[in-house]
């Protein structure tokens, strides 16, 4: 596969996911012809949006100036915009928002539900947002956010000790510095959210997610994985009830493994999902966590740190032992960090953050 680079500069800040703009009205309001959507993870999630677009022609008109500390290529062609946005009470109450996907008119984004690479977890991270495209063609965004305080933590927990799937051990210092340690801050803390984790948990780091026709949501987690090493699909419903005027919680529908796509010996969780035109998914899947950086995670499970990332496919028909079918499209290497993928114009798009900047890979 040959791809074309296109660079953006961030500062120290690191992009996830990729999604498709579907706005033509926010496009027209850019003067682009097609974009997308990353939301930038070191921050809370109303300053961390972000449009990648592609410029009209190359023409400069009608286009918002670029923020300080992002660039373009040379020709113009791409621009990156830095989307001003309010989450109104919920402002500065989240952080690490991983994963987009879109649903009935909204763009989602997800939180890891994670911790940082050496625990506790962090209840800033169990959160779920969304917002309406075309109101940021018109000024400030406003993104409705919803903290969950470890409610989808639990839903996946549950699904996980059901379904008929073997569980990769966390290893002892995973399970003390994750869940214990969470345990002990939240008891001193006197947190109702408490009685949500038990100690026999298993960490989530949610990385992806993507919508099915029926309405239920499809997450990618980078961490836990099988004793196979396989990547982790879990299935939720009522995602849109948490923000309803009466609101309620999802619930988890099951839990399943990615088949046929991780290299042996080897440990890969997933980076990305996205649905695909043809009514499959692509996905991107990949280390369990980044090496190099204290991860407790790493330390206990070398073999998931050095692994390249991986383009795959595969179609929702999961199979009465929680097992869906995968195929490997393409070898990412030699990166690491493929953090998102979509599939649009007849094109191949993934969006890199190597070394703390923006790549937006085009194949």
């Amino acid at each position: 596969m040959t791809l074309r680079l296109v660079e953006f500069v961030v500062g120290g800040n690191e992009a996830s996911d990729l999604l498709p703009v579907r706005s033509r009205a926010l496009l027209r309001a850019h003067g682009a012809r097609r974009g997308f959507w990353t939301v930038l993870d070191e921050g809370p999630v109303e300053r961390c949006l972000a449009l990648l677009l592609d410029d009209c022609s190359g023409s400069r008109r009608g286009v918002r100036h670029a923020e300080p500390g992002w660039s373009e290529r040379e020709d113009g062609e791409w621009v990156a915009h830095h989307v001003a946005a309010d989450a109104g009470p919920e402002n500065g109450r989240t952080e690490d928002g991983e994963a987009l996907a879109h649903h009935d008119g909204w763009v989602y984004v997800f939180g890891s539900h994670f911790g940082s690479k050496a625990g506790p977890l962090r209840p800033r991270r169990a959160f779920v947002a969304r917002f309406r495209e075309e109101d940021a063609a018109i000024g400030t965004l406003p993104v409705q956010v919803v903290r969950n305080r470890f409610r989808l933590h639990r839903a996946i927990n549950d699904a996980l000790a059901v379904a008929p799937l073997t569980m990769l051990p966390p290893g002892d210092r995973v399970r003390h510095r994750f869940i214990v340690a969470t345990l002990a801050r939240g008891t001193a803390r006197a947190k109702s959210w408490v009685t949500r984790l038990a100690e026999d948990d298993l960490p989530v780091n949610v990385e992806a997610a993507a919508f099915t026709p029926g309405g239920t949501v499809l997450l990618g987690l980078r961490f836990p994985v099988t004793a196979e090493g396989e990547p982790i699909l879990v299935e939720l419903a009522g995602v849109a009830d948490m923000f309803g005027e009466d609101p309620g919680w999802p619930r988890a529908v099951g839990a399943y493994a990615l088949t046929g796509v991780t290299p042996p010996g080897t440990l890969t969780g997933f980076r990305a999902v996205a649905p695909t035109p043809g009514g499959g998914y692509a996905a991107v899947i990949g280390s369990i966590d980044a090496p190099g950086k204290g991860s407790v995670l790493l330390d206990e499970h070398p073999h998931g740190g050095e692994v390249t990332s991986r383009h795959v496919a595969f179609r929702w028909e999961p199979t009465p032992d929680a097992r869906v079918a995968g195929k490997l499209v393409a070898e990412l290497a030699p990166f690491h960090h493929v953090e998102g993928l979509a599939e649009l114009d007849g094109s191949c798009f993934y969006v890199t953050d190597e070394d703390h900047r923006v790549a937006l890979w085009v194949g």
